[in-house]
């Protein structure tokens, strides 16, 4: 669960997020939600050059049939368990300033899965670090790694993907240790 401060993306008076369906129950929702986005994961994702507008083109496919912010920026300041992520201010800049360095590294393409495990973590721990959406940031993450993967030639087998040490590593990277990122990420690579 997030903290966010006076939130206009929940229902007055609780700590659910406004919601196509409109569910007010917080385990109708996660059920929604998860049904939904399974769904979408499944089909084709929105092409694109693994850009901002890409991302966020993504988030959007994902949430679309959930909430009503799928695919813009967070409006408000969030933290997770007393950490804060990127003021929403800042998002759209970190984020240009972050694909843009993407794009200099030619999205890690001609890399060994070593290097290719080294600079997608610091990726992933810069992203997540930024945290752009209210909701859905590991699952927009995890797919766009695996676009990023298979463009480089480094495809990832997500089914090797153990929910909780990926999110342990991500945890982990936000306080400044990758190296429990990039073995994560090595893990998935199947070359």
């Amino acid at each position: 669960m997030y903290d966010a401060t006076s939130d206009p993306y929940c229902y007055p008076g609780t700590a659910v997020l406004k919601n196509y369906p409109g569910h007010l129950r917080q385990l109708e929702l996660d059920a929604f939600e998860a049904a939904s986005t399974m769904q979408r994961a499944d089909e084709p994702l929105p092409n694109g050059r693994l850009s901002v507008r890409h991302y966020r083109a993504i988030h959007r496919h994902l949430f679309q049939d959930v909430y009503p912010f799928a695919g813009r920026f967070r409006t408000v300041r969030l933290a997770k368990d007393g950490t804060a992520f990127c003021y929403p201010e800042h998002i759209a800049r970190e984020m240009r300033a972050l694909f843009i360095d993407l794009a200099l590294k030619r999205y890690f393409r001609n890399t060994t899965a070593d290097a290719f495990s080294d600079m997608a973590s610091e990726f992933l721990a810069t992203l997540n670090a930024i945290h752009p959406f209210r909701e859905g940031n590991g699952r927009t993450q995890t797919l766009f790694l695996a676009l990023l993967a298979d463009q480089a030639g480094h495809p990832l087998d997500l089914d090797r993907l153990v929910p909780e040490a990926f999110l342990t590593a991500m945890v982990q990277s936000f306080a400044g240790d990758l190296e429990p990122l990039t073995r994560q990420v090595r893990g998935l690579v199947s070359s």
